[in-house]
């Protein structure tokens, strides 16, 4: 019976330690189960907040994107409008009663006279006529003469005899200096 005792208590003693490694052990792997769902967590929520991060960038990406596209959207139509509005008056200008484009060809050549005082003349072909009267009848284009006819809206180009220097007084050359210098005004009449 001695060995039954004996073997009894390291039986004993042998439950005791492996009930205690295994408690060790589940509380290790309950510790260690912790953590990992403590990092878990912690991973989906850096997650989340990566999630959220990248869907501000993006919706920050699509509303710039929409506002440009709208934007250029806009400023093409104002560049439209701003067309249509100097074509416009280019054709009112053309479409001004014949004596009043006679009126403006003589008026240039006499200001041509002051620039240039012997040279040649270029209007357009309904401006040719007013051109020869001027010519022919103002004592200061004496030394002027009629060179043909060219491609402008109205008004006049004369060049020197020489060559050297030509005046542009067409009607486009002035409108063109009148919209750079009234472009911001146009616009801000037209768009506020």
């Amino acid at each position: 019976m001695g060995l039954e005792v004996v073997v009894d208590e390291i039986k004993a003693k042998g439950d005791r330690e492996a009930a205690a490694i295994k408690a060790a052990a589940e509380a290790q792997a309950k510790e260690i189960v912790n953590e990992a769902n403590l990092r878990a967590n912690e991973i989906r929520l850096a997650a989340e907040k990566d999630a959220d991060t990248q869907a501000d960038r993006i919706m920050i990406r699509e509303v710039a994107s929409a506002n440009l596209v709208v934007k250029r959207d806009f400023l093409n139509a104002q560049k439209e409008l701003l067309d249509k509005v100097y074509t416009s008056a280019a054709e009112e200008i053309a479409n001004l009663p014949a004596d009043v484009h006679a009126k403006a060809v003589r008026e240039l050549l006499k200001e041509s006279a002051k620039q240039i005082k012997a040279g040649v003349v270029f209007t357009n072909a309904r401006d040719e006529k007013a051109a020869k009267e001027a010519i022919s009848g103002l004592k200061t284009l004496s030394g002027f003469t009629f060179g043909g006819i060219t491609d402008i809206a109205g008004g006049v180009v004369v060049q020197s005899t020489d060559g050297q220097l030509t005046l542009d007084f067409s009607y486009q050359t002035f409108m063109g200096e009148v919209w750079e210098t009234s472009l911001k005004d146009a616009s801000e009449i037209l768009f506020g």
